[in-house]
């Protein structure tokens, strides 16, 4: 893959992850903090985005989803010999233990 090809990739990525996030707050704010992993004030922040706002941080050449797995969970998703059910109950709790993003930064220019 290519330089130009892998900045691409990367807009294409934060715009659809910005683009989810930003639903998925709008929707149900509990549940979104709690699936993405997100402080109140980020997700204060992603609800506050306007559609130029969003392409405008999608258009980092930094990634901007973060992965919250490690080889534990990712090792216990990828098990298909177990039930899936208790497996994802098992990576829910995992996920529930780990902290939020840390909060906004007060030098944020993007609101």
């Amino acid at each position: 893959m290519t330089t130009p090809d892998l900045m691409s990739s990367i807009r294409d990525t934060n715009l659809a992850y910005l683009m989810l996030a930003q639903q998925m707050v709008r929707q149900d704010r509990a549940a979104a903090i709690y699936r993405l992993g997100i402080s109140i004030e980020l997700a204060d922040l992603i609800d506050s985005l306007s559609p130029a706002q969003i392409v405008r941080l999608a258009s980092s050449n930094l990634m901007l989803v973060r992965l919250r797995f490690d080889e534990t969970i990712a090792g216990l998703l990828s098990n298909l010999s177990k039930d899936r059910s208790l497996v994802q109950a098992h990576a829910s709790i995992l996920f529930a233990t780990q902290p939020a993003e840390p909060s906004v930064s007060p030098h944020d220019t993007t609101r």
